[in-house]
């Protein structure tokens, strides 16, 4: 990160996916990745208009407007062929060390049940907990696949529940 929050590093995920930092440019192919309504099953919402993602990528890249929170997004790129695949976010809050990340992921349907979520995931929760952070995923207890995931990505059910979904977490490296 650069001293603004600003994410500008690739994270090679596993040896099929790179982590690569968001862009607007991204909006275009990451419409149709996102544009299934089943990916918002347990996440709520609807999938959003090609304007819609690029002034929510726009927000992004402008970082979090509450001091001492940084934003970080990448896009997941296939190593193979260059396609976006999905992203993964984490909210950094309590300072440049330590604190806590909050984590997310979402892999287009097209690209699910291939471990590109699982690998990916690791990735990030790994740069992460490098950089002394506690991580934390909040999952829709009826999503398992999710729940599948955020296991690989080395997080434990916490058994509290938070807006109806479960708390998974790491302890910082």
């Amino acid at each position: 990160m650069r001293g603004d929050g600003v994410v500008v590093e690739v994270i090679r995920a596993g040896e099929r996916l790179e982590l690569v930092p968001l862009e607007v440019g991204h909006a275009e192919e990451m419409a149709g990745v996102l544009g299934d309504p089943a990916l918002h099953r347990f996440i709520g919402g609807a999938p959003e208009s090609l304007e819609e993602l690029r002034a929510r990528y726009v927000r992004w890249g402008a970082g979090a407007p509450e001091p001492g929170t940084t934003w970080c997004n990448w896009v997941v790129r296939e190593r193979d062929g260059g396609r976006l695949v999905g992203t993964v976010q984490a909210t950094v809050t309590g300072g440049v060390a330590g604190g806590v990340a909050e984590v997310a992921w979402v892999v287009g349907t097209a690209w699910q049940g291939r471990g590109y979520a699982s690998e990916a995931a690791r990735a990030l929760v790994s740069w992460l907990r490098d950089r002394g952070r506690t991580v934390v995923a909040h999952v829709h207890p009826d999503h398992a696949a999710s729940a599948a995931v955020a296991r690989a990505a080395g997080l434990v059910p916490t058994g509290e529940i938070h807006g109806g979904e479960v708390r998974w977490e790491s302890a910082a490296a």
